[in-house]
């Protein structure tokens, strides 16, 4: 199976001989790449956003 990477866009492709090492590591090409990303969320680049129903306390759904 060949994904790409999130980060860099390589091809990802998945081994059968080290599941374990890889199973860390999908979907992610190198253990930078993985880094790369934790990074991004921890500098909150990323963003999960969530629409507020009508008849929702707005204020219950902010995030510091």
């Amino acid at each position: 199976m060949n994904r790409k990477c999130p980060v860099c866009n390589k091809p990802v492709e998945a081994s059968s001989d080290n599941k374990a090492d890889e199973s860390n590591r999908l979907p992610f090409c190198s253990e930078r790449c993985k880094l790369v990303d934790l990074g991004a969320w921890l500098e909150e680049e990323y963003k999960i956003t969530s629409q507020v129903g009508s008849g929702q306390d707005e204020e219950a759904y902010e995030f510091a």
